[in-house]
């Protein structure tokens, strides 16, 4: 199966403009990002990556670092559609595209390798990554709902994986929560990861298809597919070292940087 990894970096933000040149603890955002994804295809020769961007400066950038990266149409409404673009301009098509989230430094190789794994097995047209929270965890978001109520995204599936729905509420609504506590540490919630695996032909069905109704009113694109009848399989995942996911501004980046400071460069982690 041939697989691309494909890191979307767009140089327009309205809350962070340049955010994929953005230096971290001396590393630009996009090098951070591109480091996980290089990690991941070096282990096996039928996995690539590349950078999908719509600036020169971050083409030149990407040279600089060594590496792979294609200028895709700026005006490509999603990260999603600069994935697809991506794997049209290679020499020969992927099988099997990941989209890895430009701002996301954090994210482990091993989530990669397990949506890797996963498509080999299933016929599920996409494949991403969930978390099940523990009371601990589902308390912190459920804070973090209180502030910020379109932050993080939950999903419920059925008992093999396949994904039922994705929201920014909290889902499923717990009744007798006391006795559940009870019973375990995790709850039956699972928090969405925002990394997705896509089949070739599903990603350009994705990219054929109008808004969906429920995608636009929750702001969640993966919606789309199960709108249109497309099956989705979750993976679960460990959490992270760190709960930090994505960098969307300034102060999430010198959030980034006191993290770093406290448990290590994950650049400089072995190889």
């Amino acid at each position: 199966m041939k697989t691309l990894i494909v890191i979307p970096a767009r140089i327009g933000s309205t809350r962070f403009p340049a955010k994929p040149l953005h230096q971290i603890a001396g590393h630009s955002l996009v090098s951070r990002v591109a480091d996980v994804a290089a990690r991941v295809a070096a282990a096996r020769s039928d996995i690539s990556y590349v950078i999908a961007t719509d600036d020169s400066a971050i083409m030149d950038h990407a040279a600089e670092i060594g590496a792979p990266a294609v200028m895709t149409d700026p005006d490509l409404p999603s990260g999603t559609d600069r994935a697809l673009a991506a794997a049209h301009a290679q020499d020969e098509a992927p099988d099997f595209i990941l989209n890895l989230q430009g701002d996301a430094p954090f994210t482990p190789p091993a989530y990669l390798e397990a949506l890797i794994e996963a498509a080999t097995t299933t016929t599920a047209d996409v494949v991403t990554p969930v978390v099940q929270l523990d009371w601990t965890a589902l308390d912190t978001i459920r804070d973090q709902k209180a502030r910020e109520p379109f932050s993080g995204t939950s999903c419920i599936r059925r008992s093999d994986g396949m994904a039922l729905w994705f929201s920014k509420q909290i889902i499923p609504a717990i009744r007798k929560e006391e006795k559940l506590r009870a019973v375990g540490p995790l709850s039956p919630v699972f928090r969405h990861i925002g990394l997705y695996g896509f089949r070739m032909a599903a990603l350009e069905r994705f990219a054929s298809l109008p808004l969906g109704h429920y995608e636009e009113l929750e702001g969640l694109e993966q919606l789309r597919f199960l709108e249109n009848g497309m099956s989705i399989m979750t993976v679960a995942v460990e959490p992270g070292a760190n709960a930090m996911w994505g960098i969307d501004t300034p102060e999430d980046a010198r959030f980034a940087e006191d993290l770093i400071a406290e448990s290590g460069d994950p650049m400089e982690a072995p190889r």
